[in-house]
């Protein structure tokens, strides 16, 4: 059985290498490859790199482009950081650390760019011809992977994951001290 700080540990190394990786693919893709002047790269029939700025959230709904609507996105996404980090803390066993760890590492450096650069950077567009569907023109990042990732551990987990057994009642020998019951 991991300890409690195993598991802490596991988690907050998630958190560290997805914000760190993120944001490490993010200057790499901004300012050595420089995808802003190559865009778009076909990789295959449905994956292009490019240079997109999300202003909002998931699929750009709420935009903020200024400081009071930035502000409150931040604050919005550090009041659900929190909650995942108390969660993570609290982690029951590996794979809800490492999944949680995930999310708020992609979280936080989604965060790390609304602050410095005034919008997330996503490169990863995903098309298709097909007319329907969430993913018929989607563009993303690392941090976006690894939130998906953590979410689909955490129901893989909720659906799957194997449940302790319930404990036995200890059962304290008799009188006797043989273990039998004197009746």
């Amino acid at each position: 059985m991991p300890t409690t700080l195993s598991l802490r540990a596991l988690g907050l190394l998630a958190v560290l290498g997805a914000a760190l990786l993120d944001q490490a693919h993010k200057y790499w893709m901004l300012h050595v490859f420089g995808i802003e002047a190559r865009q778009p790269v076909a990789v295959a029939p449905f994956l292009d790199l490019v240079l997109s700025w999300n202003y909002g959230v998931s699929y750009s709904l709420f935009p903020a482009h200024e400081g009071v609507g930035r502000a409150l996105l931040l604050a919005g996404q550090g009041a659900i950081v929190s909650g995942l980090l108390w969660w993570m803390w609290r982690a029951p066993n590996r794979l809800t650390a490492l999944a949680l760890g995930l999310v708020v590492g992609g979280a936080l450096g989604n965060a790390a760019d609304r602050l410095t650069r005034g919008a997330v950077a996503d490169f990863f567009y995903l098309h298709t011809a097909l007319p329907v569907g969430p993913l018929a023109n989607y563009v993303f990042n690392v941090a976006d992977v690894a939130i998906t990732a953590g979410v689909a551990m955490l129901l893989y987990e909720s659906f799957f994951g194997a449940q302790e057994p319930a404990k036995e009642p200890a059962q304290t020998p008799a009188a006797g001290g043989d273990g039998t019951a004197c009746h």
